[in-house]
């Protein structure tokens, strides 16, 4: 529950932030016709929305598994991710056609200090909300909150690029405005397709990767009782994995025995990868010969190669 507290508290901050900053960006850009600082008043009210939406689903993620939900509701992120990915592609569209045709156009705005100064308040609020979220993100490895992080990091640069604008229009240089506009724009739609993409293929159960199953299969490795592993799968639960695979064992065990060492590989990869949420393992026997077995062919194999030893030699007499 520590999590969901902590990604609520952030989407809260978030919103406090981006409300303020829209607010502000709104303003003075209308009031100076600055297109770049009205597309950056929209990535704003698109923020607004990212913050609700990571507090919606954080709240639903958050509830325990029941009877209808036996894997709990961890999947509520990623369909929210996804719901904010799409909000920011339309965001993304809206401002490239404003900043193009303001481009086209050629329009022109009046300088302000307030365009300098929204742009250092702008900086300085995104700085703190991206290293507050960034950090919580490590902690929790969690794509509602890592969608956030990127966004806020991403608006530190976007109005950055604002603020050189601005600078410029001193000089009588408008048309970076309209180019700073589009540039924003790009950014924000290569933001969204990233975070669409994570969220559809956890949705659609992608499998586990390949660094994290390799990991399982060397804490496998370091269990010699089992012989055999085939059926490894994956499915995605939340931001982690339940995963499933036979082993194969000495078939001479007991059947306490044999369960006795899938509990404790099942106990082991659970509490070693923070990435697996559960892990099943079904167990089959598999013939193995006994030392007892082994040495005694051992002898009679070396009998026999006496045997045709002293066979040779008494033909060779």
């Amino acid at each position: 529950m520590e999590k969901f507290q902590a990604i609520k508290f952030a989407s809260i901050w978030g919103m406090i932030g981006n409300i303020f900053l829209l607010i502000i960006k709104g303003i003075v850009g209308f009031l100076t016709n600055s297109q770049s600082m009205i597309a950056d008043a929209f990535n704003s009210a698109g923020d607004i929305f990212s913050s609700i939406m990571t507090f919606i689903g954080n709240k639903i993620a958050s509830v325990p598994s029941d009877d209808d939900h036996n894997l709990g509701h961890g999947k509520a992120e990623y369909i929210y991710s996804m719901l904010i990915s799409i909000m920011m592609g339309y965001m993304a569209f809206q401002v490239f056609k404003s900043s193009f045709l303001s481009l086209i156009h050629q329009d022109k705005y009046e300088f302000t200090i307030w365009l300098v100064i929204v742009c250092m308040i702008t900086i300085i609020t995104k700085l703190s909300l991206y290293l507050y979220t960034n950090k919580l993100y490590k902690k929790y490895n969690n794509l509602l909150i890592a969608a956030n992080s990127k966004d806020h990091r991403n608006d530190c640069f976007v109005t950055l690029l604002n603020l050189i604008a601005c600078l410029l229009s001193l000089k009588g240089i408008y048309f970076v405005d309209g180019i700073v506009g589009i540039i924003i724009s790009i950014w924000i739609f290569l933001t969204s397709m990233k975070i669409f993409i994570e969220s559809y293929d956890v949705l659609m159960d992608k499998s586990l990767d390949d660094a994290t199953k390799k990991k399982v299969y060397e804490i496998i490795h370091n269990h010699p009782e089992v012989k055999k592993v085939i059926h490894f799968n994956s499915t995605p639960v939340g931001y982690q994995y339940q995963i499933s695979f036979t082993i194969y064992v000495d078939g001479n065990l007991s059947t306490f025995e044999s369960h006795e060492i899938a509990n404790n590989l099942e106990k082991e990869i659970d509490k070693k990868i923070p990435e697996i949420y559960l892990t099943v393992i079904h167990i089959n026997p598999m013939k193995v010969e006994s030392e007892k077995v082994s040495n005694k062919n051992e002898k009679r194999t070396l009998k026999l190669s006496k045997n045709k030893t002293l066979v040779r030699k008494l033909k060779n007499k």
